[in-house]
């Protein structure tokens, strides 16, 4: 049982992590070991407070130091579901693993890919995040791979090792490194409709595949499917000055909470965040003690 569970890699989830190490809290972070793709990719920043005219790439650098003063690791498991437990959060990993915390803090960013119609209305009734956990319930079935990020093809080569037929729909730049008897389909999807039990993709070239089942997987999930119950404005996180949701023991900071998209913005809210995190399990303890 972790006292905080963090979801991103960014400014926002590493200065979280770092304010809640100094907190003495043990903490799970997940994201990428190389951490934020953005952060490495921004031109030079010139308005963080003390590190004038620094480049994206030296900033990383300098986040991942930080983080490795502490001696605090990084976990490479994509989260796919967080349950709330009533007294702690257990947390779903695209490996099938589980993580059990007191509090989590949604760190994730913004994500660049939009829902499709009917993602979310079919989410858990023939719309899948997760290879691992959801495969075998599609054992000798028909299935389709709606890939949004080349990391994820590992997924749809297991889900060929399962399934009957797997189909790849392949919706990110880079050239496709899959197993040859998966089908490729070069178009892409607009809609995903259910029917006589089927789960049907509808593409913007006007065609209509037919599935028992069909797997998103993106780099992140949006918020409100990730936490259910959890209240949004659009694609953003809404939450109080405290960085608090909607949901007890759940915090966001960062781009999720909304604009402006700035680093120093999302290390701010994420040091409050932790802080109000720690004062929640602190609070918590204090009525156990009494």
């Amino acid at each position: 049982m972790f006292d905080i569970a963090i979801i991103g890699t960014g400014p926002a989830g590493l200065e979280a992590a770092i304010t809640s190490r100094i907190r003495n809290k043990n903490v799970i972070i997940f994201g990428n070991r190389n951490l934020s793709e953005k952060i490495e990719r921004g031109h030079l920043i010139k308005n963080y407070l003390g590190i004038p005219d620094v480049s994206g790439k030296d900033l990383r650098d300098r986040f991942m130091n930080h983080l490795n003063s502490f001696g605090q690791q990084i976990t490479e498991d994509r989260i796919t579901a967080v349950y709330s437990m009533g007294d702690y959060f257990s947390l779903q990993g695209s490996s099938g693993a589980f993580y059990d915390a007191q509090t989590i803090i949604l760190a994730s960013g913004v994500s660049a890919e939009k829902p499709l119609k009917g993602e979310q209305e079919f989410l858990g009734n023939g719309v899948s995040y997760c290879a691992t956990c959801d495969a075998p319930l599609y054992r000798n079935k028909d299935v389709a791979v709606l890939c949004y990020s080349k990391h994820e093809e590992s997924e749809a080569d297991f889900l060929n090792e399962v399934c009957s037929s797997v189909s790849f729909f392949k919706l990110y730049k880079e050239e496709a490194e899959i197993s040859d008897s998966i089908v490729r389909i070069e178009e892409t999807p607009e809609e995903i409709k259910r029917a006589d039990y089927k789960t049907i993709v509808s593409t913007k070239e006007g065609n209509e595949y037919s599935f028992d089942g069909i797997f998103v997987l993106r780099n992140s999930i949006a918020p409100s499917n990730l936490v259910p119950g959890l209240k949004t404005d659009g694609s953003h996180v809404s939450c109080d000055r405290n960085m608090k949701t909607n949901i007890d023991g759940c915090f966001a900071c960062g781009d999720v909470t909304g604009l402006p998209y700035q680093y120093i913005k999302a290390a701010g809210e994420g040091n409050i965040a932790a802080l109000s995190a720690c004062a929640y399990i602190d609070s918590k303890s204090r009525q156990k003690d009494k």
